[in-house]
């Protein structure tokens, strides 16, 4: 369980890298969201997803990357975004980063380096890690819109940027 609180955002975020039932014992969203937005939220018994940051495409990356992944994962974040979705963006990223690193502990016995491909209708995605514990991440999307829904473009590398130097990897 990490919380993560700025003059920005306010962040609490659950994780579990094997799947499984987990839960964030006080909610800083309020239940009446929780339960009516549902956009990346899943639970089944295998797995429980449940992602409010606000900014709906962040929310759809989040819930795809623990699907995938085969994490429950559960976030909770109250940002400025009447002001931009910068702040929270980044705190996410931070905050996600720091989770996954205390939730996967020392890196022994691990098998440090992974790979994936996953076509994506037009594109095909790819992506090396490294649990290097040296933070360095290089990602080329070559975007040319400048949002997805309410999520500018340009915050999609820095929410992986941030994710990777909070959880301490090389990604590529």
């Amino acid at each position: 369980f990490v919380q993560r609180n700025t003059n920005e955002t306010k962040i609490q975020i659950a994780i579990s890298l094997n799947g499984g039932h987990i839960e964030i014992p006080n909610s800083i969203i309020g239940k009446e969201r929780v339960e009516s937005d549902g956009v990346a939220t899943q639970a089944t018994s295998a797995q429980v997803i449940d992602i409010h940051t606000g900014v709906g495409f962040l929310d759809h990356m989040i819930h795809a990357l623990a699907k995938h992944s085969g994490w429950s994962l559960i976030v909770e974040c109250i940002g400025d975004l009447h002001i931009d979705d910068h702040h929270t963006t980044e705190d996410c990223g931070i905050a996600l980063g720091d989770a996954f690193r205390q939730a996967l502990g020392q890196v022994r016995g691990v098998k440090r380096f992974g790979f994936g491909f996953a076509p994506l209708d037009e594109a095909l995605s790819r992506a090396v890690v490294d649990l290097s514990n040296r933070p360095c991440s290089v990602i080329e999307l070559g975007l040319k819109r400048e949002k997805i829904g309410d999520l500018s473009c340009e915050m999609i590398p820095h929410f992986l940027e941030s994710f990777t130097e909070a959880a301490r990897l090389t990604v590529h």
